[in-house]
């Protein structure tokens, strides 16, 4: 071998910058569990009926204030590559379930800190993963076991599936009333046990106390007619809708007209008053008593459509001239030339003066609205919020058929049932097995905990009656009794726990697969010149300064 390559031999070898970071083996995997886990602290304590409110401050002074877990994992400015995998665990239980997200990530915390013991014990992290799947296949199988099968024209369990949605949010003081209105939503536009919940639009109006909320077929418009001579209400409306201004069309390039006098001036202005009156001629040729238009109305233009007796909203939302297609069968007209009397829709517009809102519903309206109704701002954002969540998972148990005992009595039970599945699996996936049982149980403990109850004697107590037979025994907060959940109301869909199990495993495996960080520069998530914070999860603000290349 030459001199040179013996040099080289003697000498390590630099491939990364100066600037670069690095974080491997044992390290990694503890700086990651570490992160994880942070994000899951954050929200556990909001979880359950009794869980507690976050206070979120963006950076525009903006306040949000609610307990609904994937909000306060969007608001939060988490600057962290591990931290924002485990806020995707909650996006894809809100989009998958609607509802369970902070379950997701509690769960997700769990399964990381007893894979850390687990780890400690020098247990590979390959028999950890495939271990966690093992479990989360048999907790996904059992919990169809356990399911009960709803029928979906069981009006007063939907509601119970819905109240247990919303107790603990801001929607919990009205939940009976507001759960009767989300069940009938639902049921108004489910064909064949298949809801499209894009015919469910939801309105917010402030002032007036929740308990007044309501629900309507139809949609709501919150705008004013655009003259004051124009009828306020019109039943067995033809309603236009109009994509196209209103208005005198500009060329598009710049202009310039000379006037010599008083004359051509006149001609002028004759010359646009004929544009916008043929314009309202257009629109009274083809039958409407109606017109919403998504753009605007000349002044000029609503004298003439009020003198003919057409009502006119002009700046209707792009999302509400969509709603109001689908509610009254209309076409949205984008050309007045080619408008015909085919194009309109049909129903009734009426105007609640004291609201200040038009309720237009259609002849066969398919979609309806549900008008919040809250005292304050921040207050009808939760239950608005609340509403969602209790719609998702309605739609859910419409869709899926199959609902669970809620209160922490499903994941006992599960949790038992891994615990005797454990036995029958070899190696050292057994520990892991019973390490998913025992991460499932923190959601009993997180409740009894948030109520200021013993985790632990509420956990014994669990357990107990679960071994004797009761199945549905679950913790009741608010009587601090152990208790047939399913009984007193605490509902759940089966699938929303399903899909917890899944996302859950899924998303500890890909961190406990995580040997090795490599960064360019500081190790974050944030493109700009502010450094990372220390260590962890930064505060949720950054994986600065875990250590240089090593």
């Amino acid at each position: 071998m030459s001199q040179r390559g013996q040099r080289m031999q003697g000498q390590p070898m630099i491939v990364m910058s100066d600037e670069s970071q690095r974080v491997k083996d044992k390290d990694a995997q503890e700086h990651n569990i570490n992160a994880a886990r942070a994000v899951a602290d954050a929200v556990r304590s909001t979880l359950g009926p009794k869980g507690m409110d976050k206070m979120l401050v963006d950076s525009m002074g903006d306040v949000t204030i609610t307990n609904d877990g994937v909000t306060i994992l969007k608001e939060m400015d988490i600057d962290n590559p591990t931290a924002e995998m485990i806020i995707e665990v909650a996006e894809t239980q809100e989009d998958e379930a609607g509802d369970g997200t902070t379950t997701a990530v509690a769960v997700t915390g769990e399964l990381l800190k007893s894979a850390e013991d687990l780890l400690e014990q020098d247990i590979h992290p390959t028999a950890i993963i495939k271990g966690f799947h093992l479990a989360s296949e048999k907790a996904r199988e059992e919990i169809d076991n356990v399911a009960e099968d709803v029928n979906t024209d069981d009006e007063e369990l939907l509601r119970k599936v819905a109240e247990t949605s919303m107790t603990g949010k801001g929607a919990e003081l009205n939940k009976e009333r507001l759960s009767e209105i989300i069940v009938d939503a639902v049921q108004q536009v489910t064909v064949e046990n298949t809801v499209d919940l894009e015919f469910i639009k939801t309105e917010t109006q402030t002032g007036r106390s929740s308990g007044e909320s309501e629900l309507l077929k139809g949609a709501v418009i919150s705008k004013d007619p655009v003259h004051d001579n124009m009828p306020s209400s019109v039943e067995d409306a033809d309603v236009l809708l109009l994509n196209e201004a209103v208005e005198i069309e500009e060329t598009d390039v710049d202009t310039s007209v000379n006037i010599d006098n008083p004359d051509q001036l006149q001609s002028f202005l004759d010359q646009e008053e004929k544009q916008l009156k043929e314009k309202v001629e257009q629109i009274k040729d083809t039958g409407a008593d109606v017109v919403f238009c998504q753009k605007g109305i000349d002044d000029m233009a609503q004298h003439y459509l009020a003198k003919e007796g057409i009502l006119a909203v002009r700046r209707v939302k792009k999302s509400d001239v969509a709603f109001l297609k689908e509610v009254l069968g209309a076409n949205v007209v984008s050309d007045l030339d080619s408008a015909s009397s085919g194009d309109l829709g049909h129903g009734d517009v009426t105007r609640d003066d004291g609201d200040e809102l038009f309720y237009v519903e259609g002849e066969d309206s398919h979609g309806v609205t549900l008008l919040l109704r809250g005292s304050t701002d921040h207050v009808v954002d939760e239950l608005e919020r609340g509403v969602t969540d209790a719609l998702d998972v309605v739609a859910q148990t419409v869709s899926d058929g199959r609902v669970v005992a809620g209160g922490g009595a499903i994941e006992v039970e599960i949790a038992s049932r891994l615990r005797d599945y454990a036995d029958s699996v070899s190696g050292r996936e057994q520990l892991a097995v019973e390490a998913f049982a025992d991460s499932l149980e923190i959601v009993p403990r997180v409740l009894a905990e948030n109520a200021g109850l013993d985790s632990i004697d509420t956990l014994v107590d669990l357990r107990a009656a679960h071994e004797d037979g009761d199945q549905k025994a679950g913790l009741n907060v608010f009587s601090s009794e152990v208790e047939d959940t399913f009984e007193a109301g605490v509902v759940e869909p089966a699938h929303a726990k399903e899909q917890v199990a899944s996302s859950a495993t899924e998303a500890a495996n890909l961190v406990l697969k995580i040997d090795d960080i490599i960064s360019a520069g500081d190790l974050s998530t944030d493109k700009g010149d502010d450094e990372g914070g220390p260590g962890g999860a930064g505060g949720m603000g950054g994986m600065g300064g875990m250590g240089g290349a090593m």
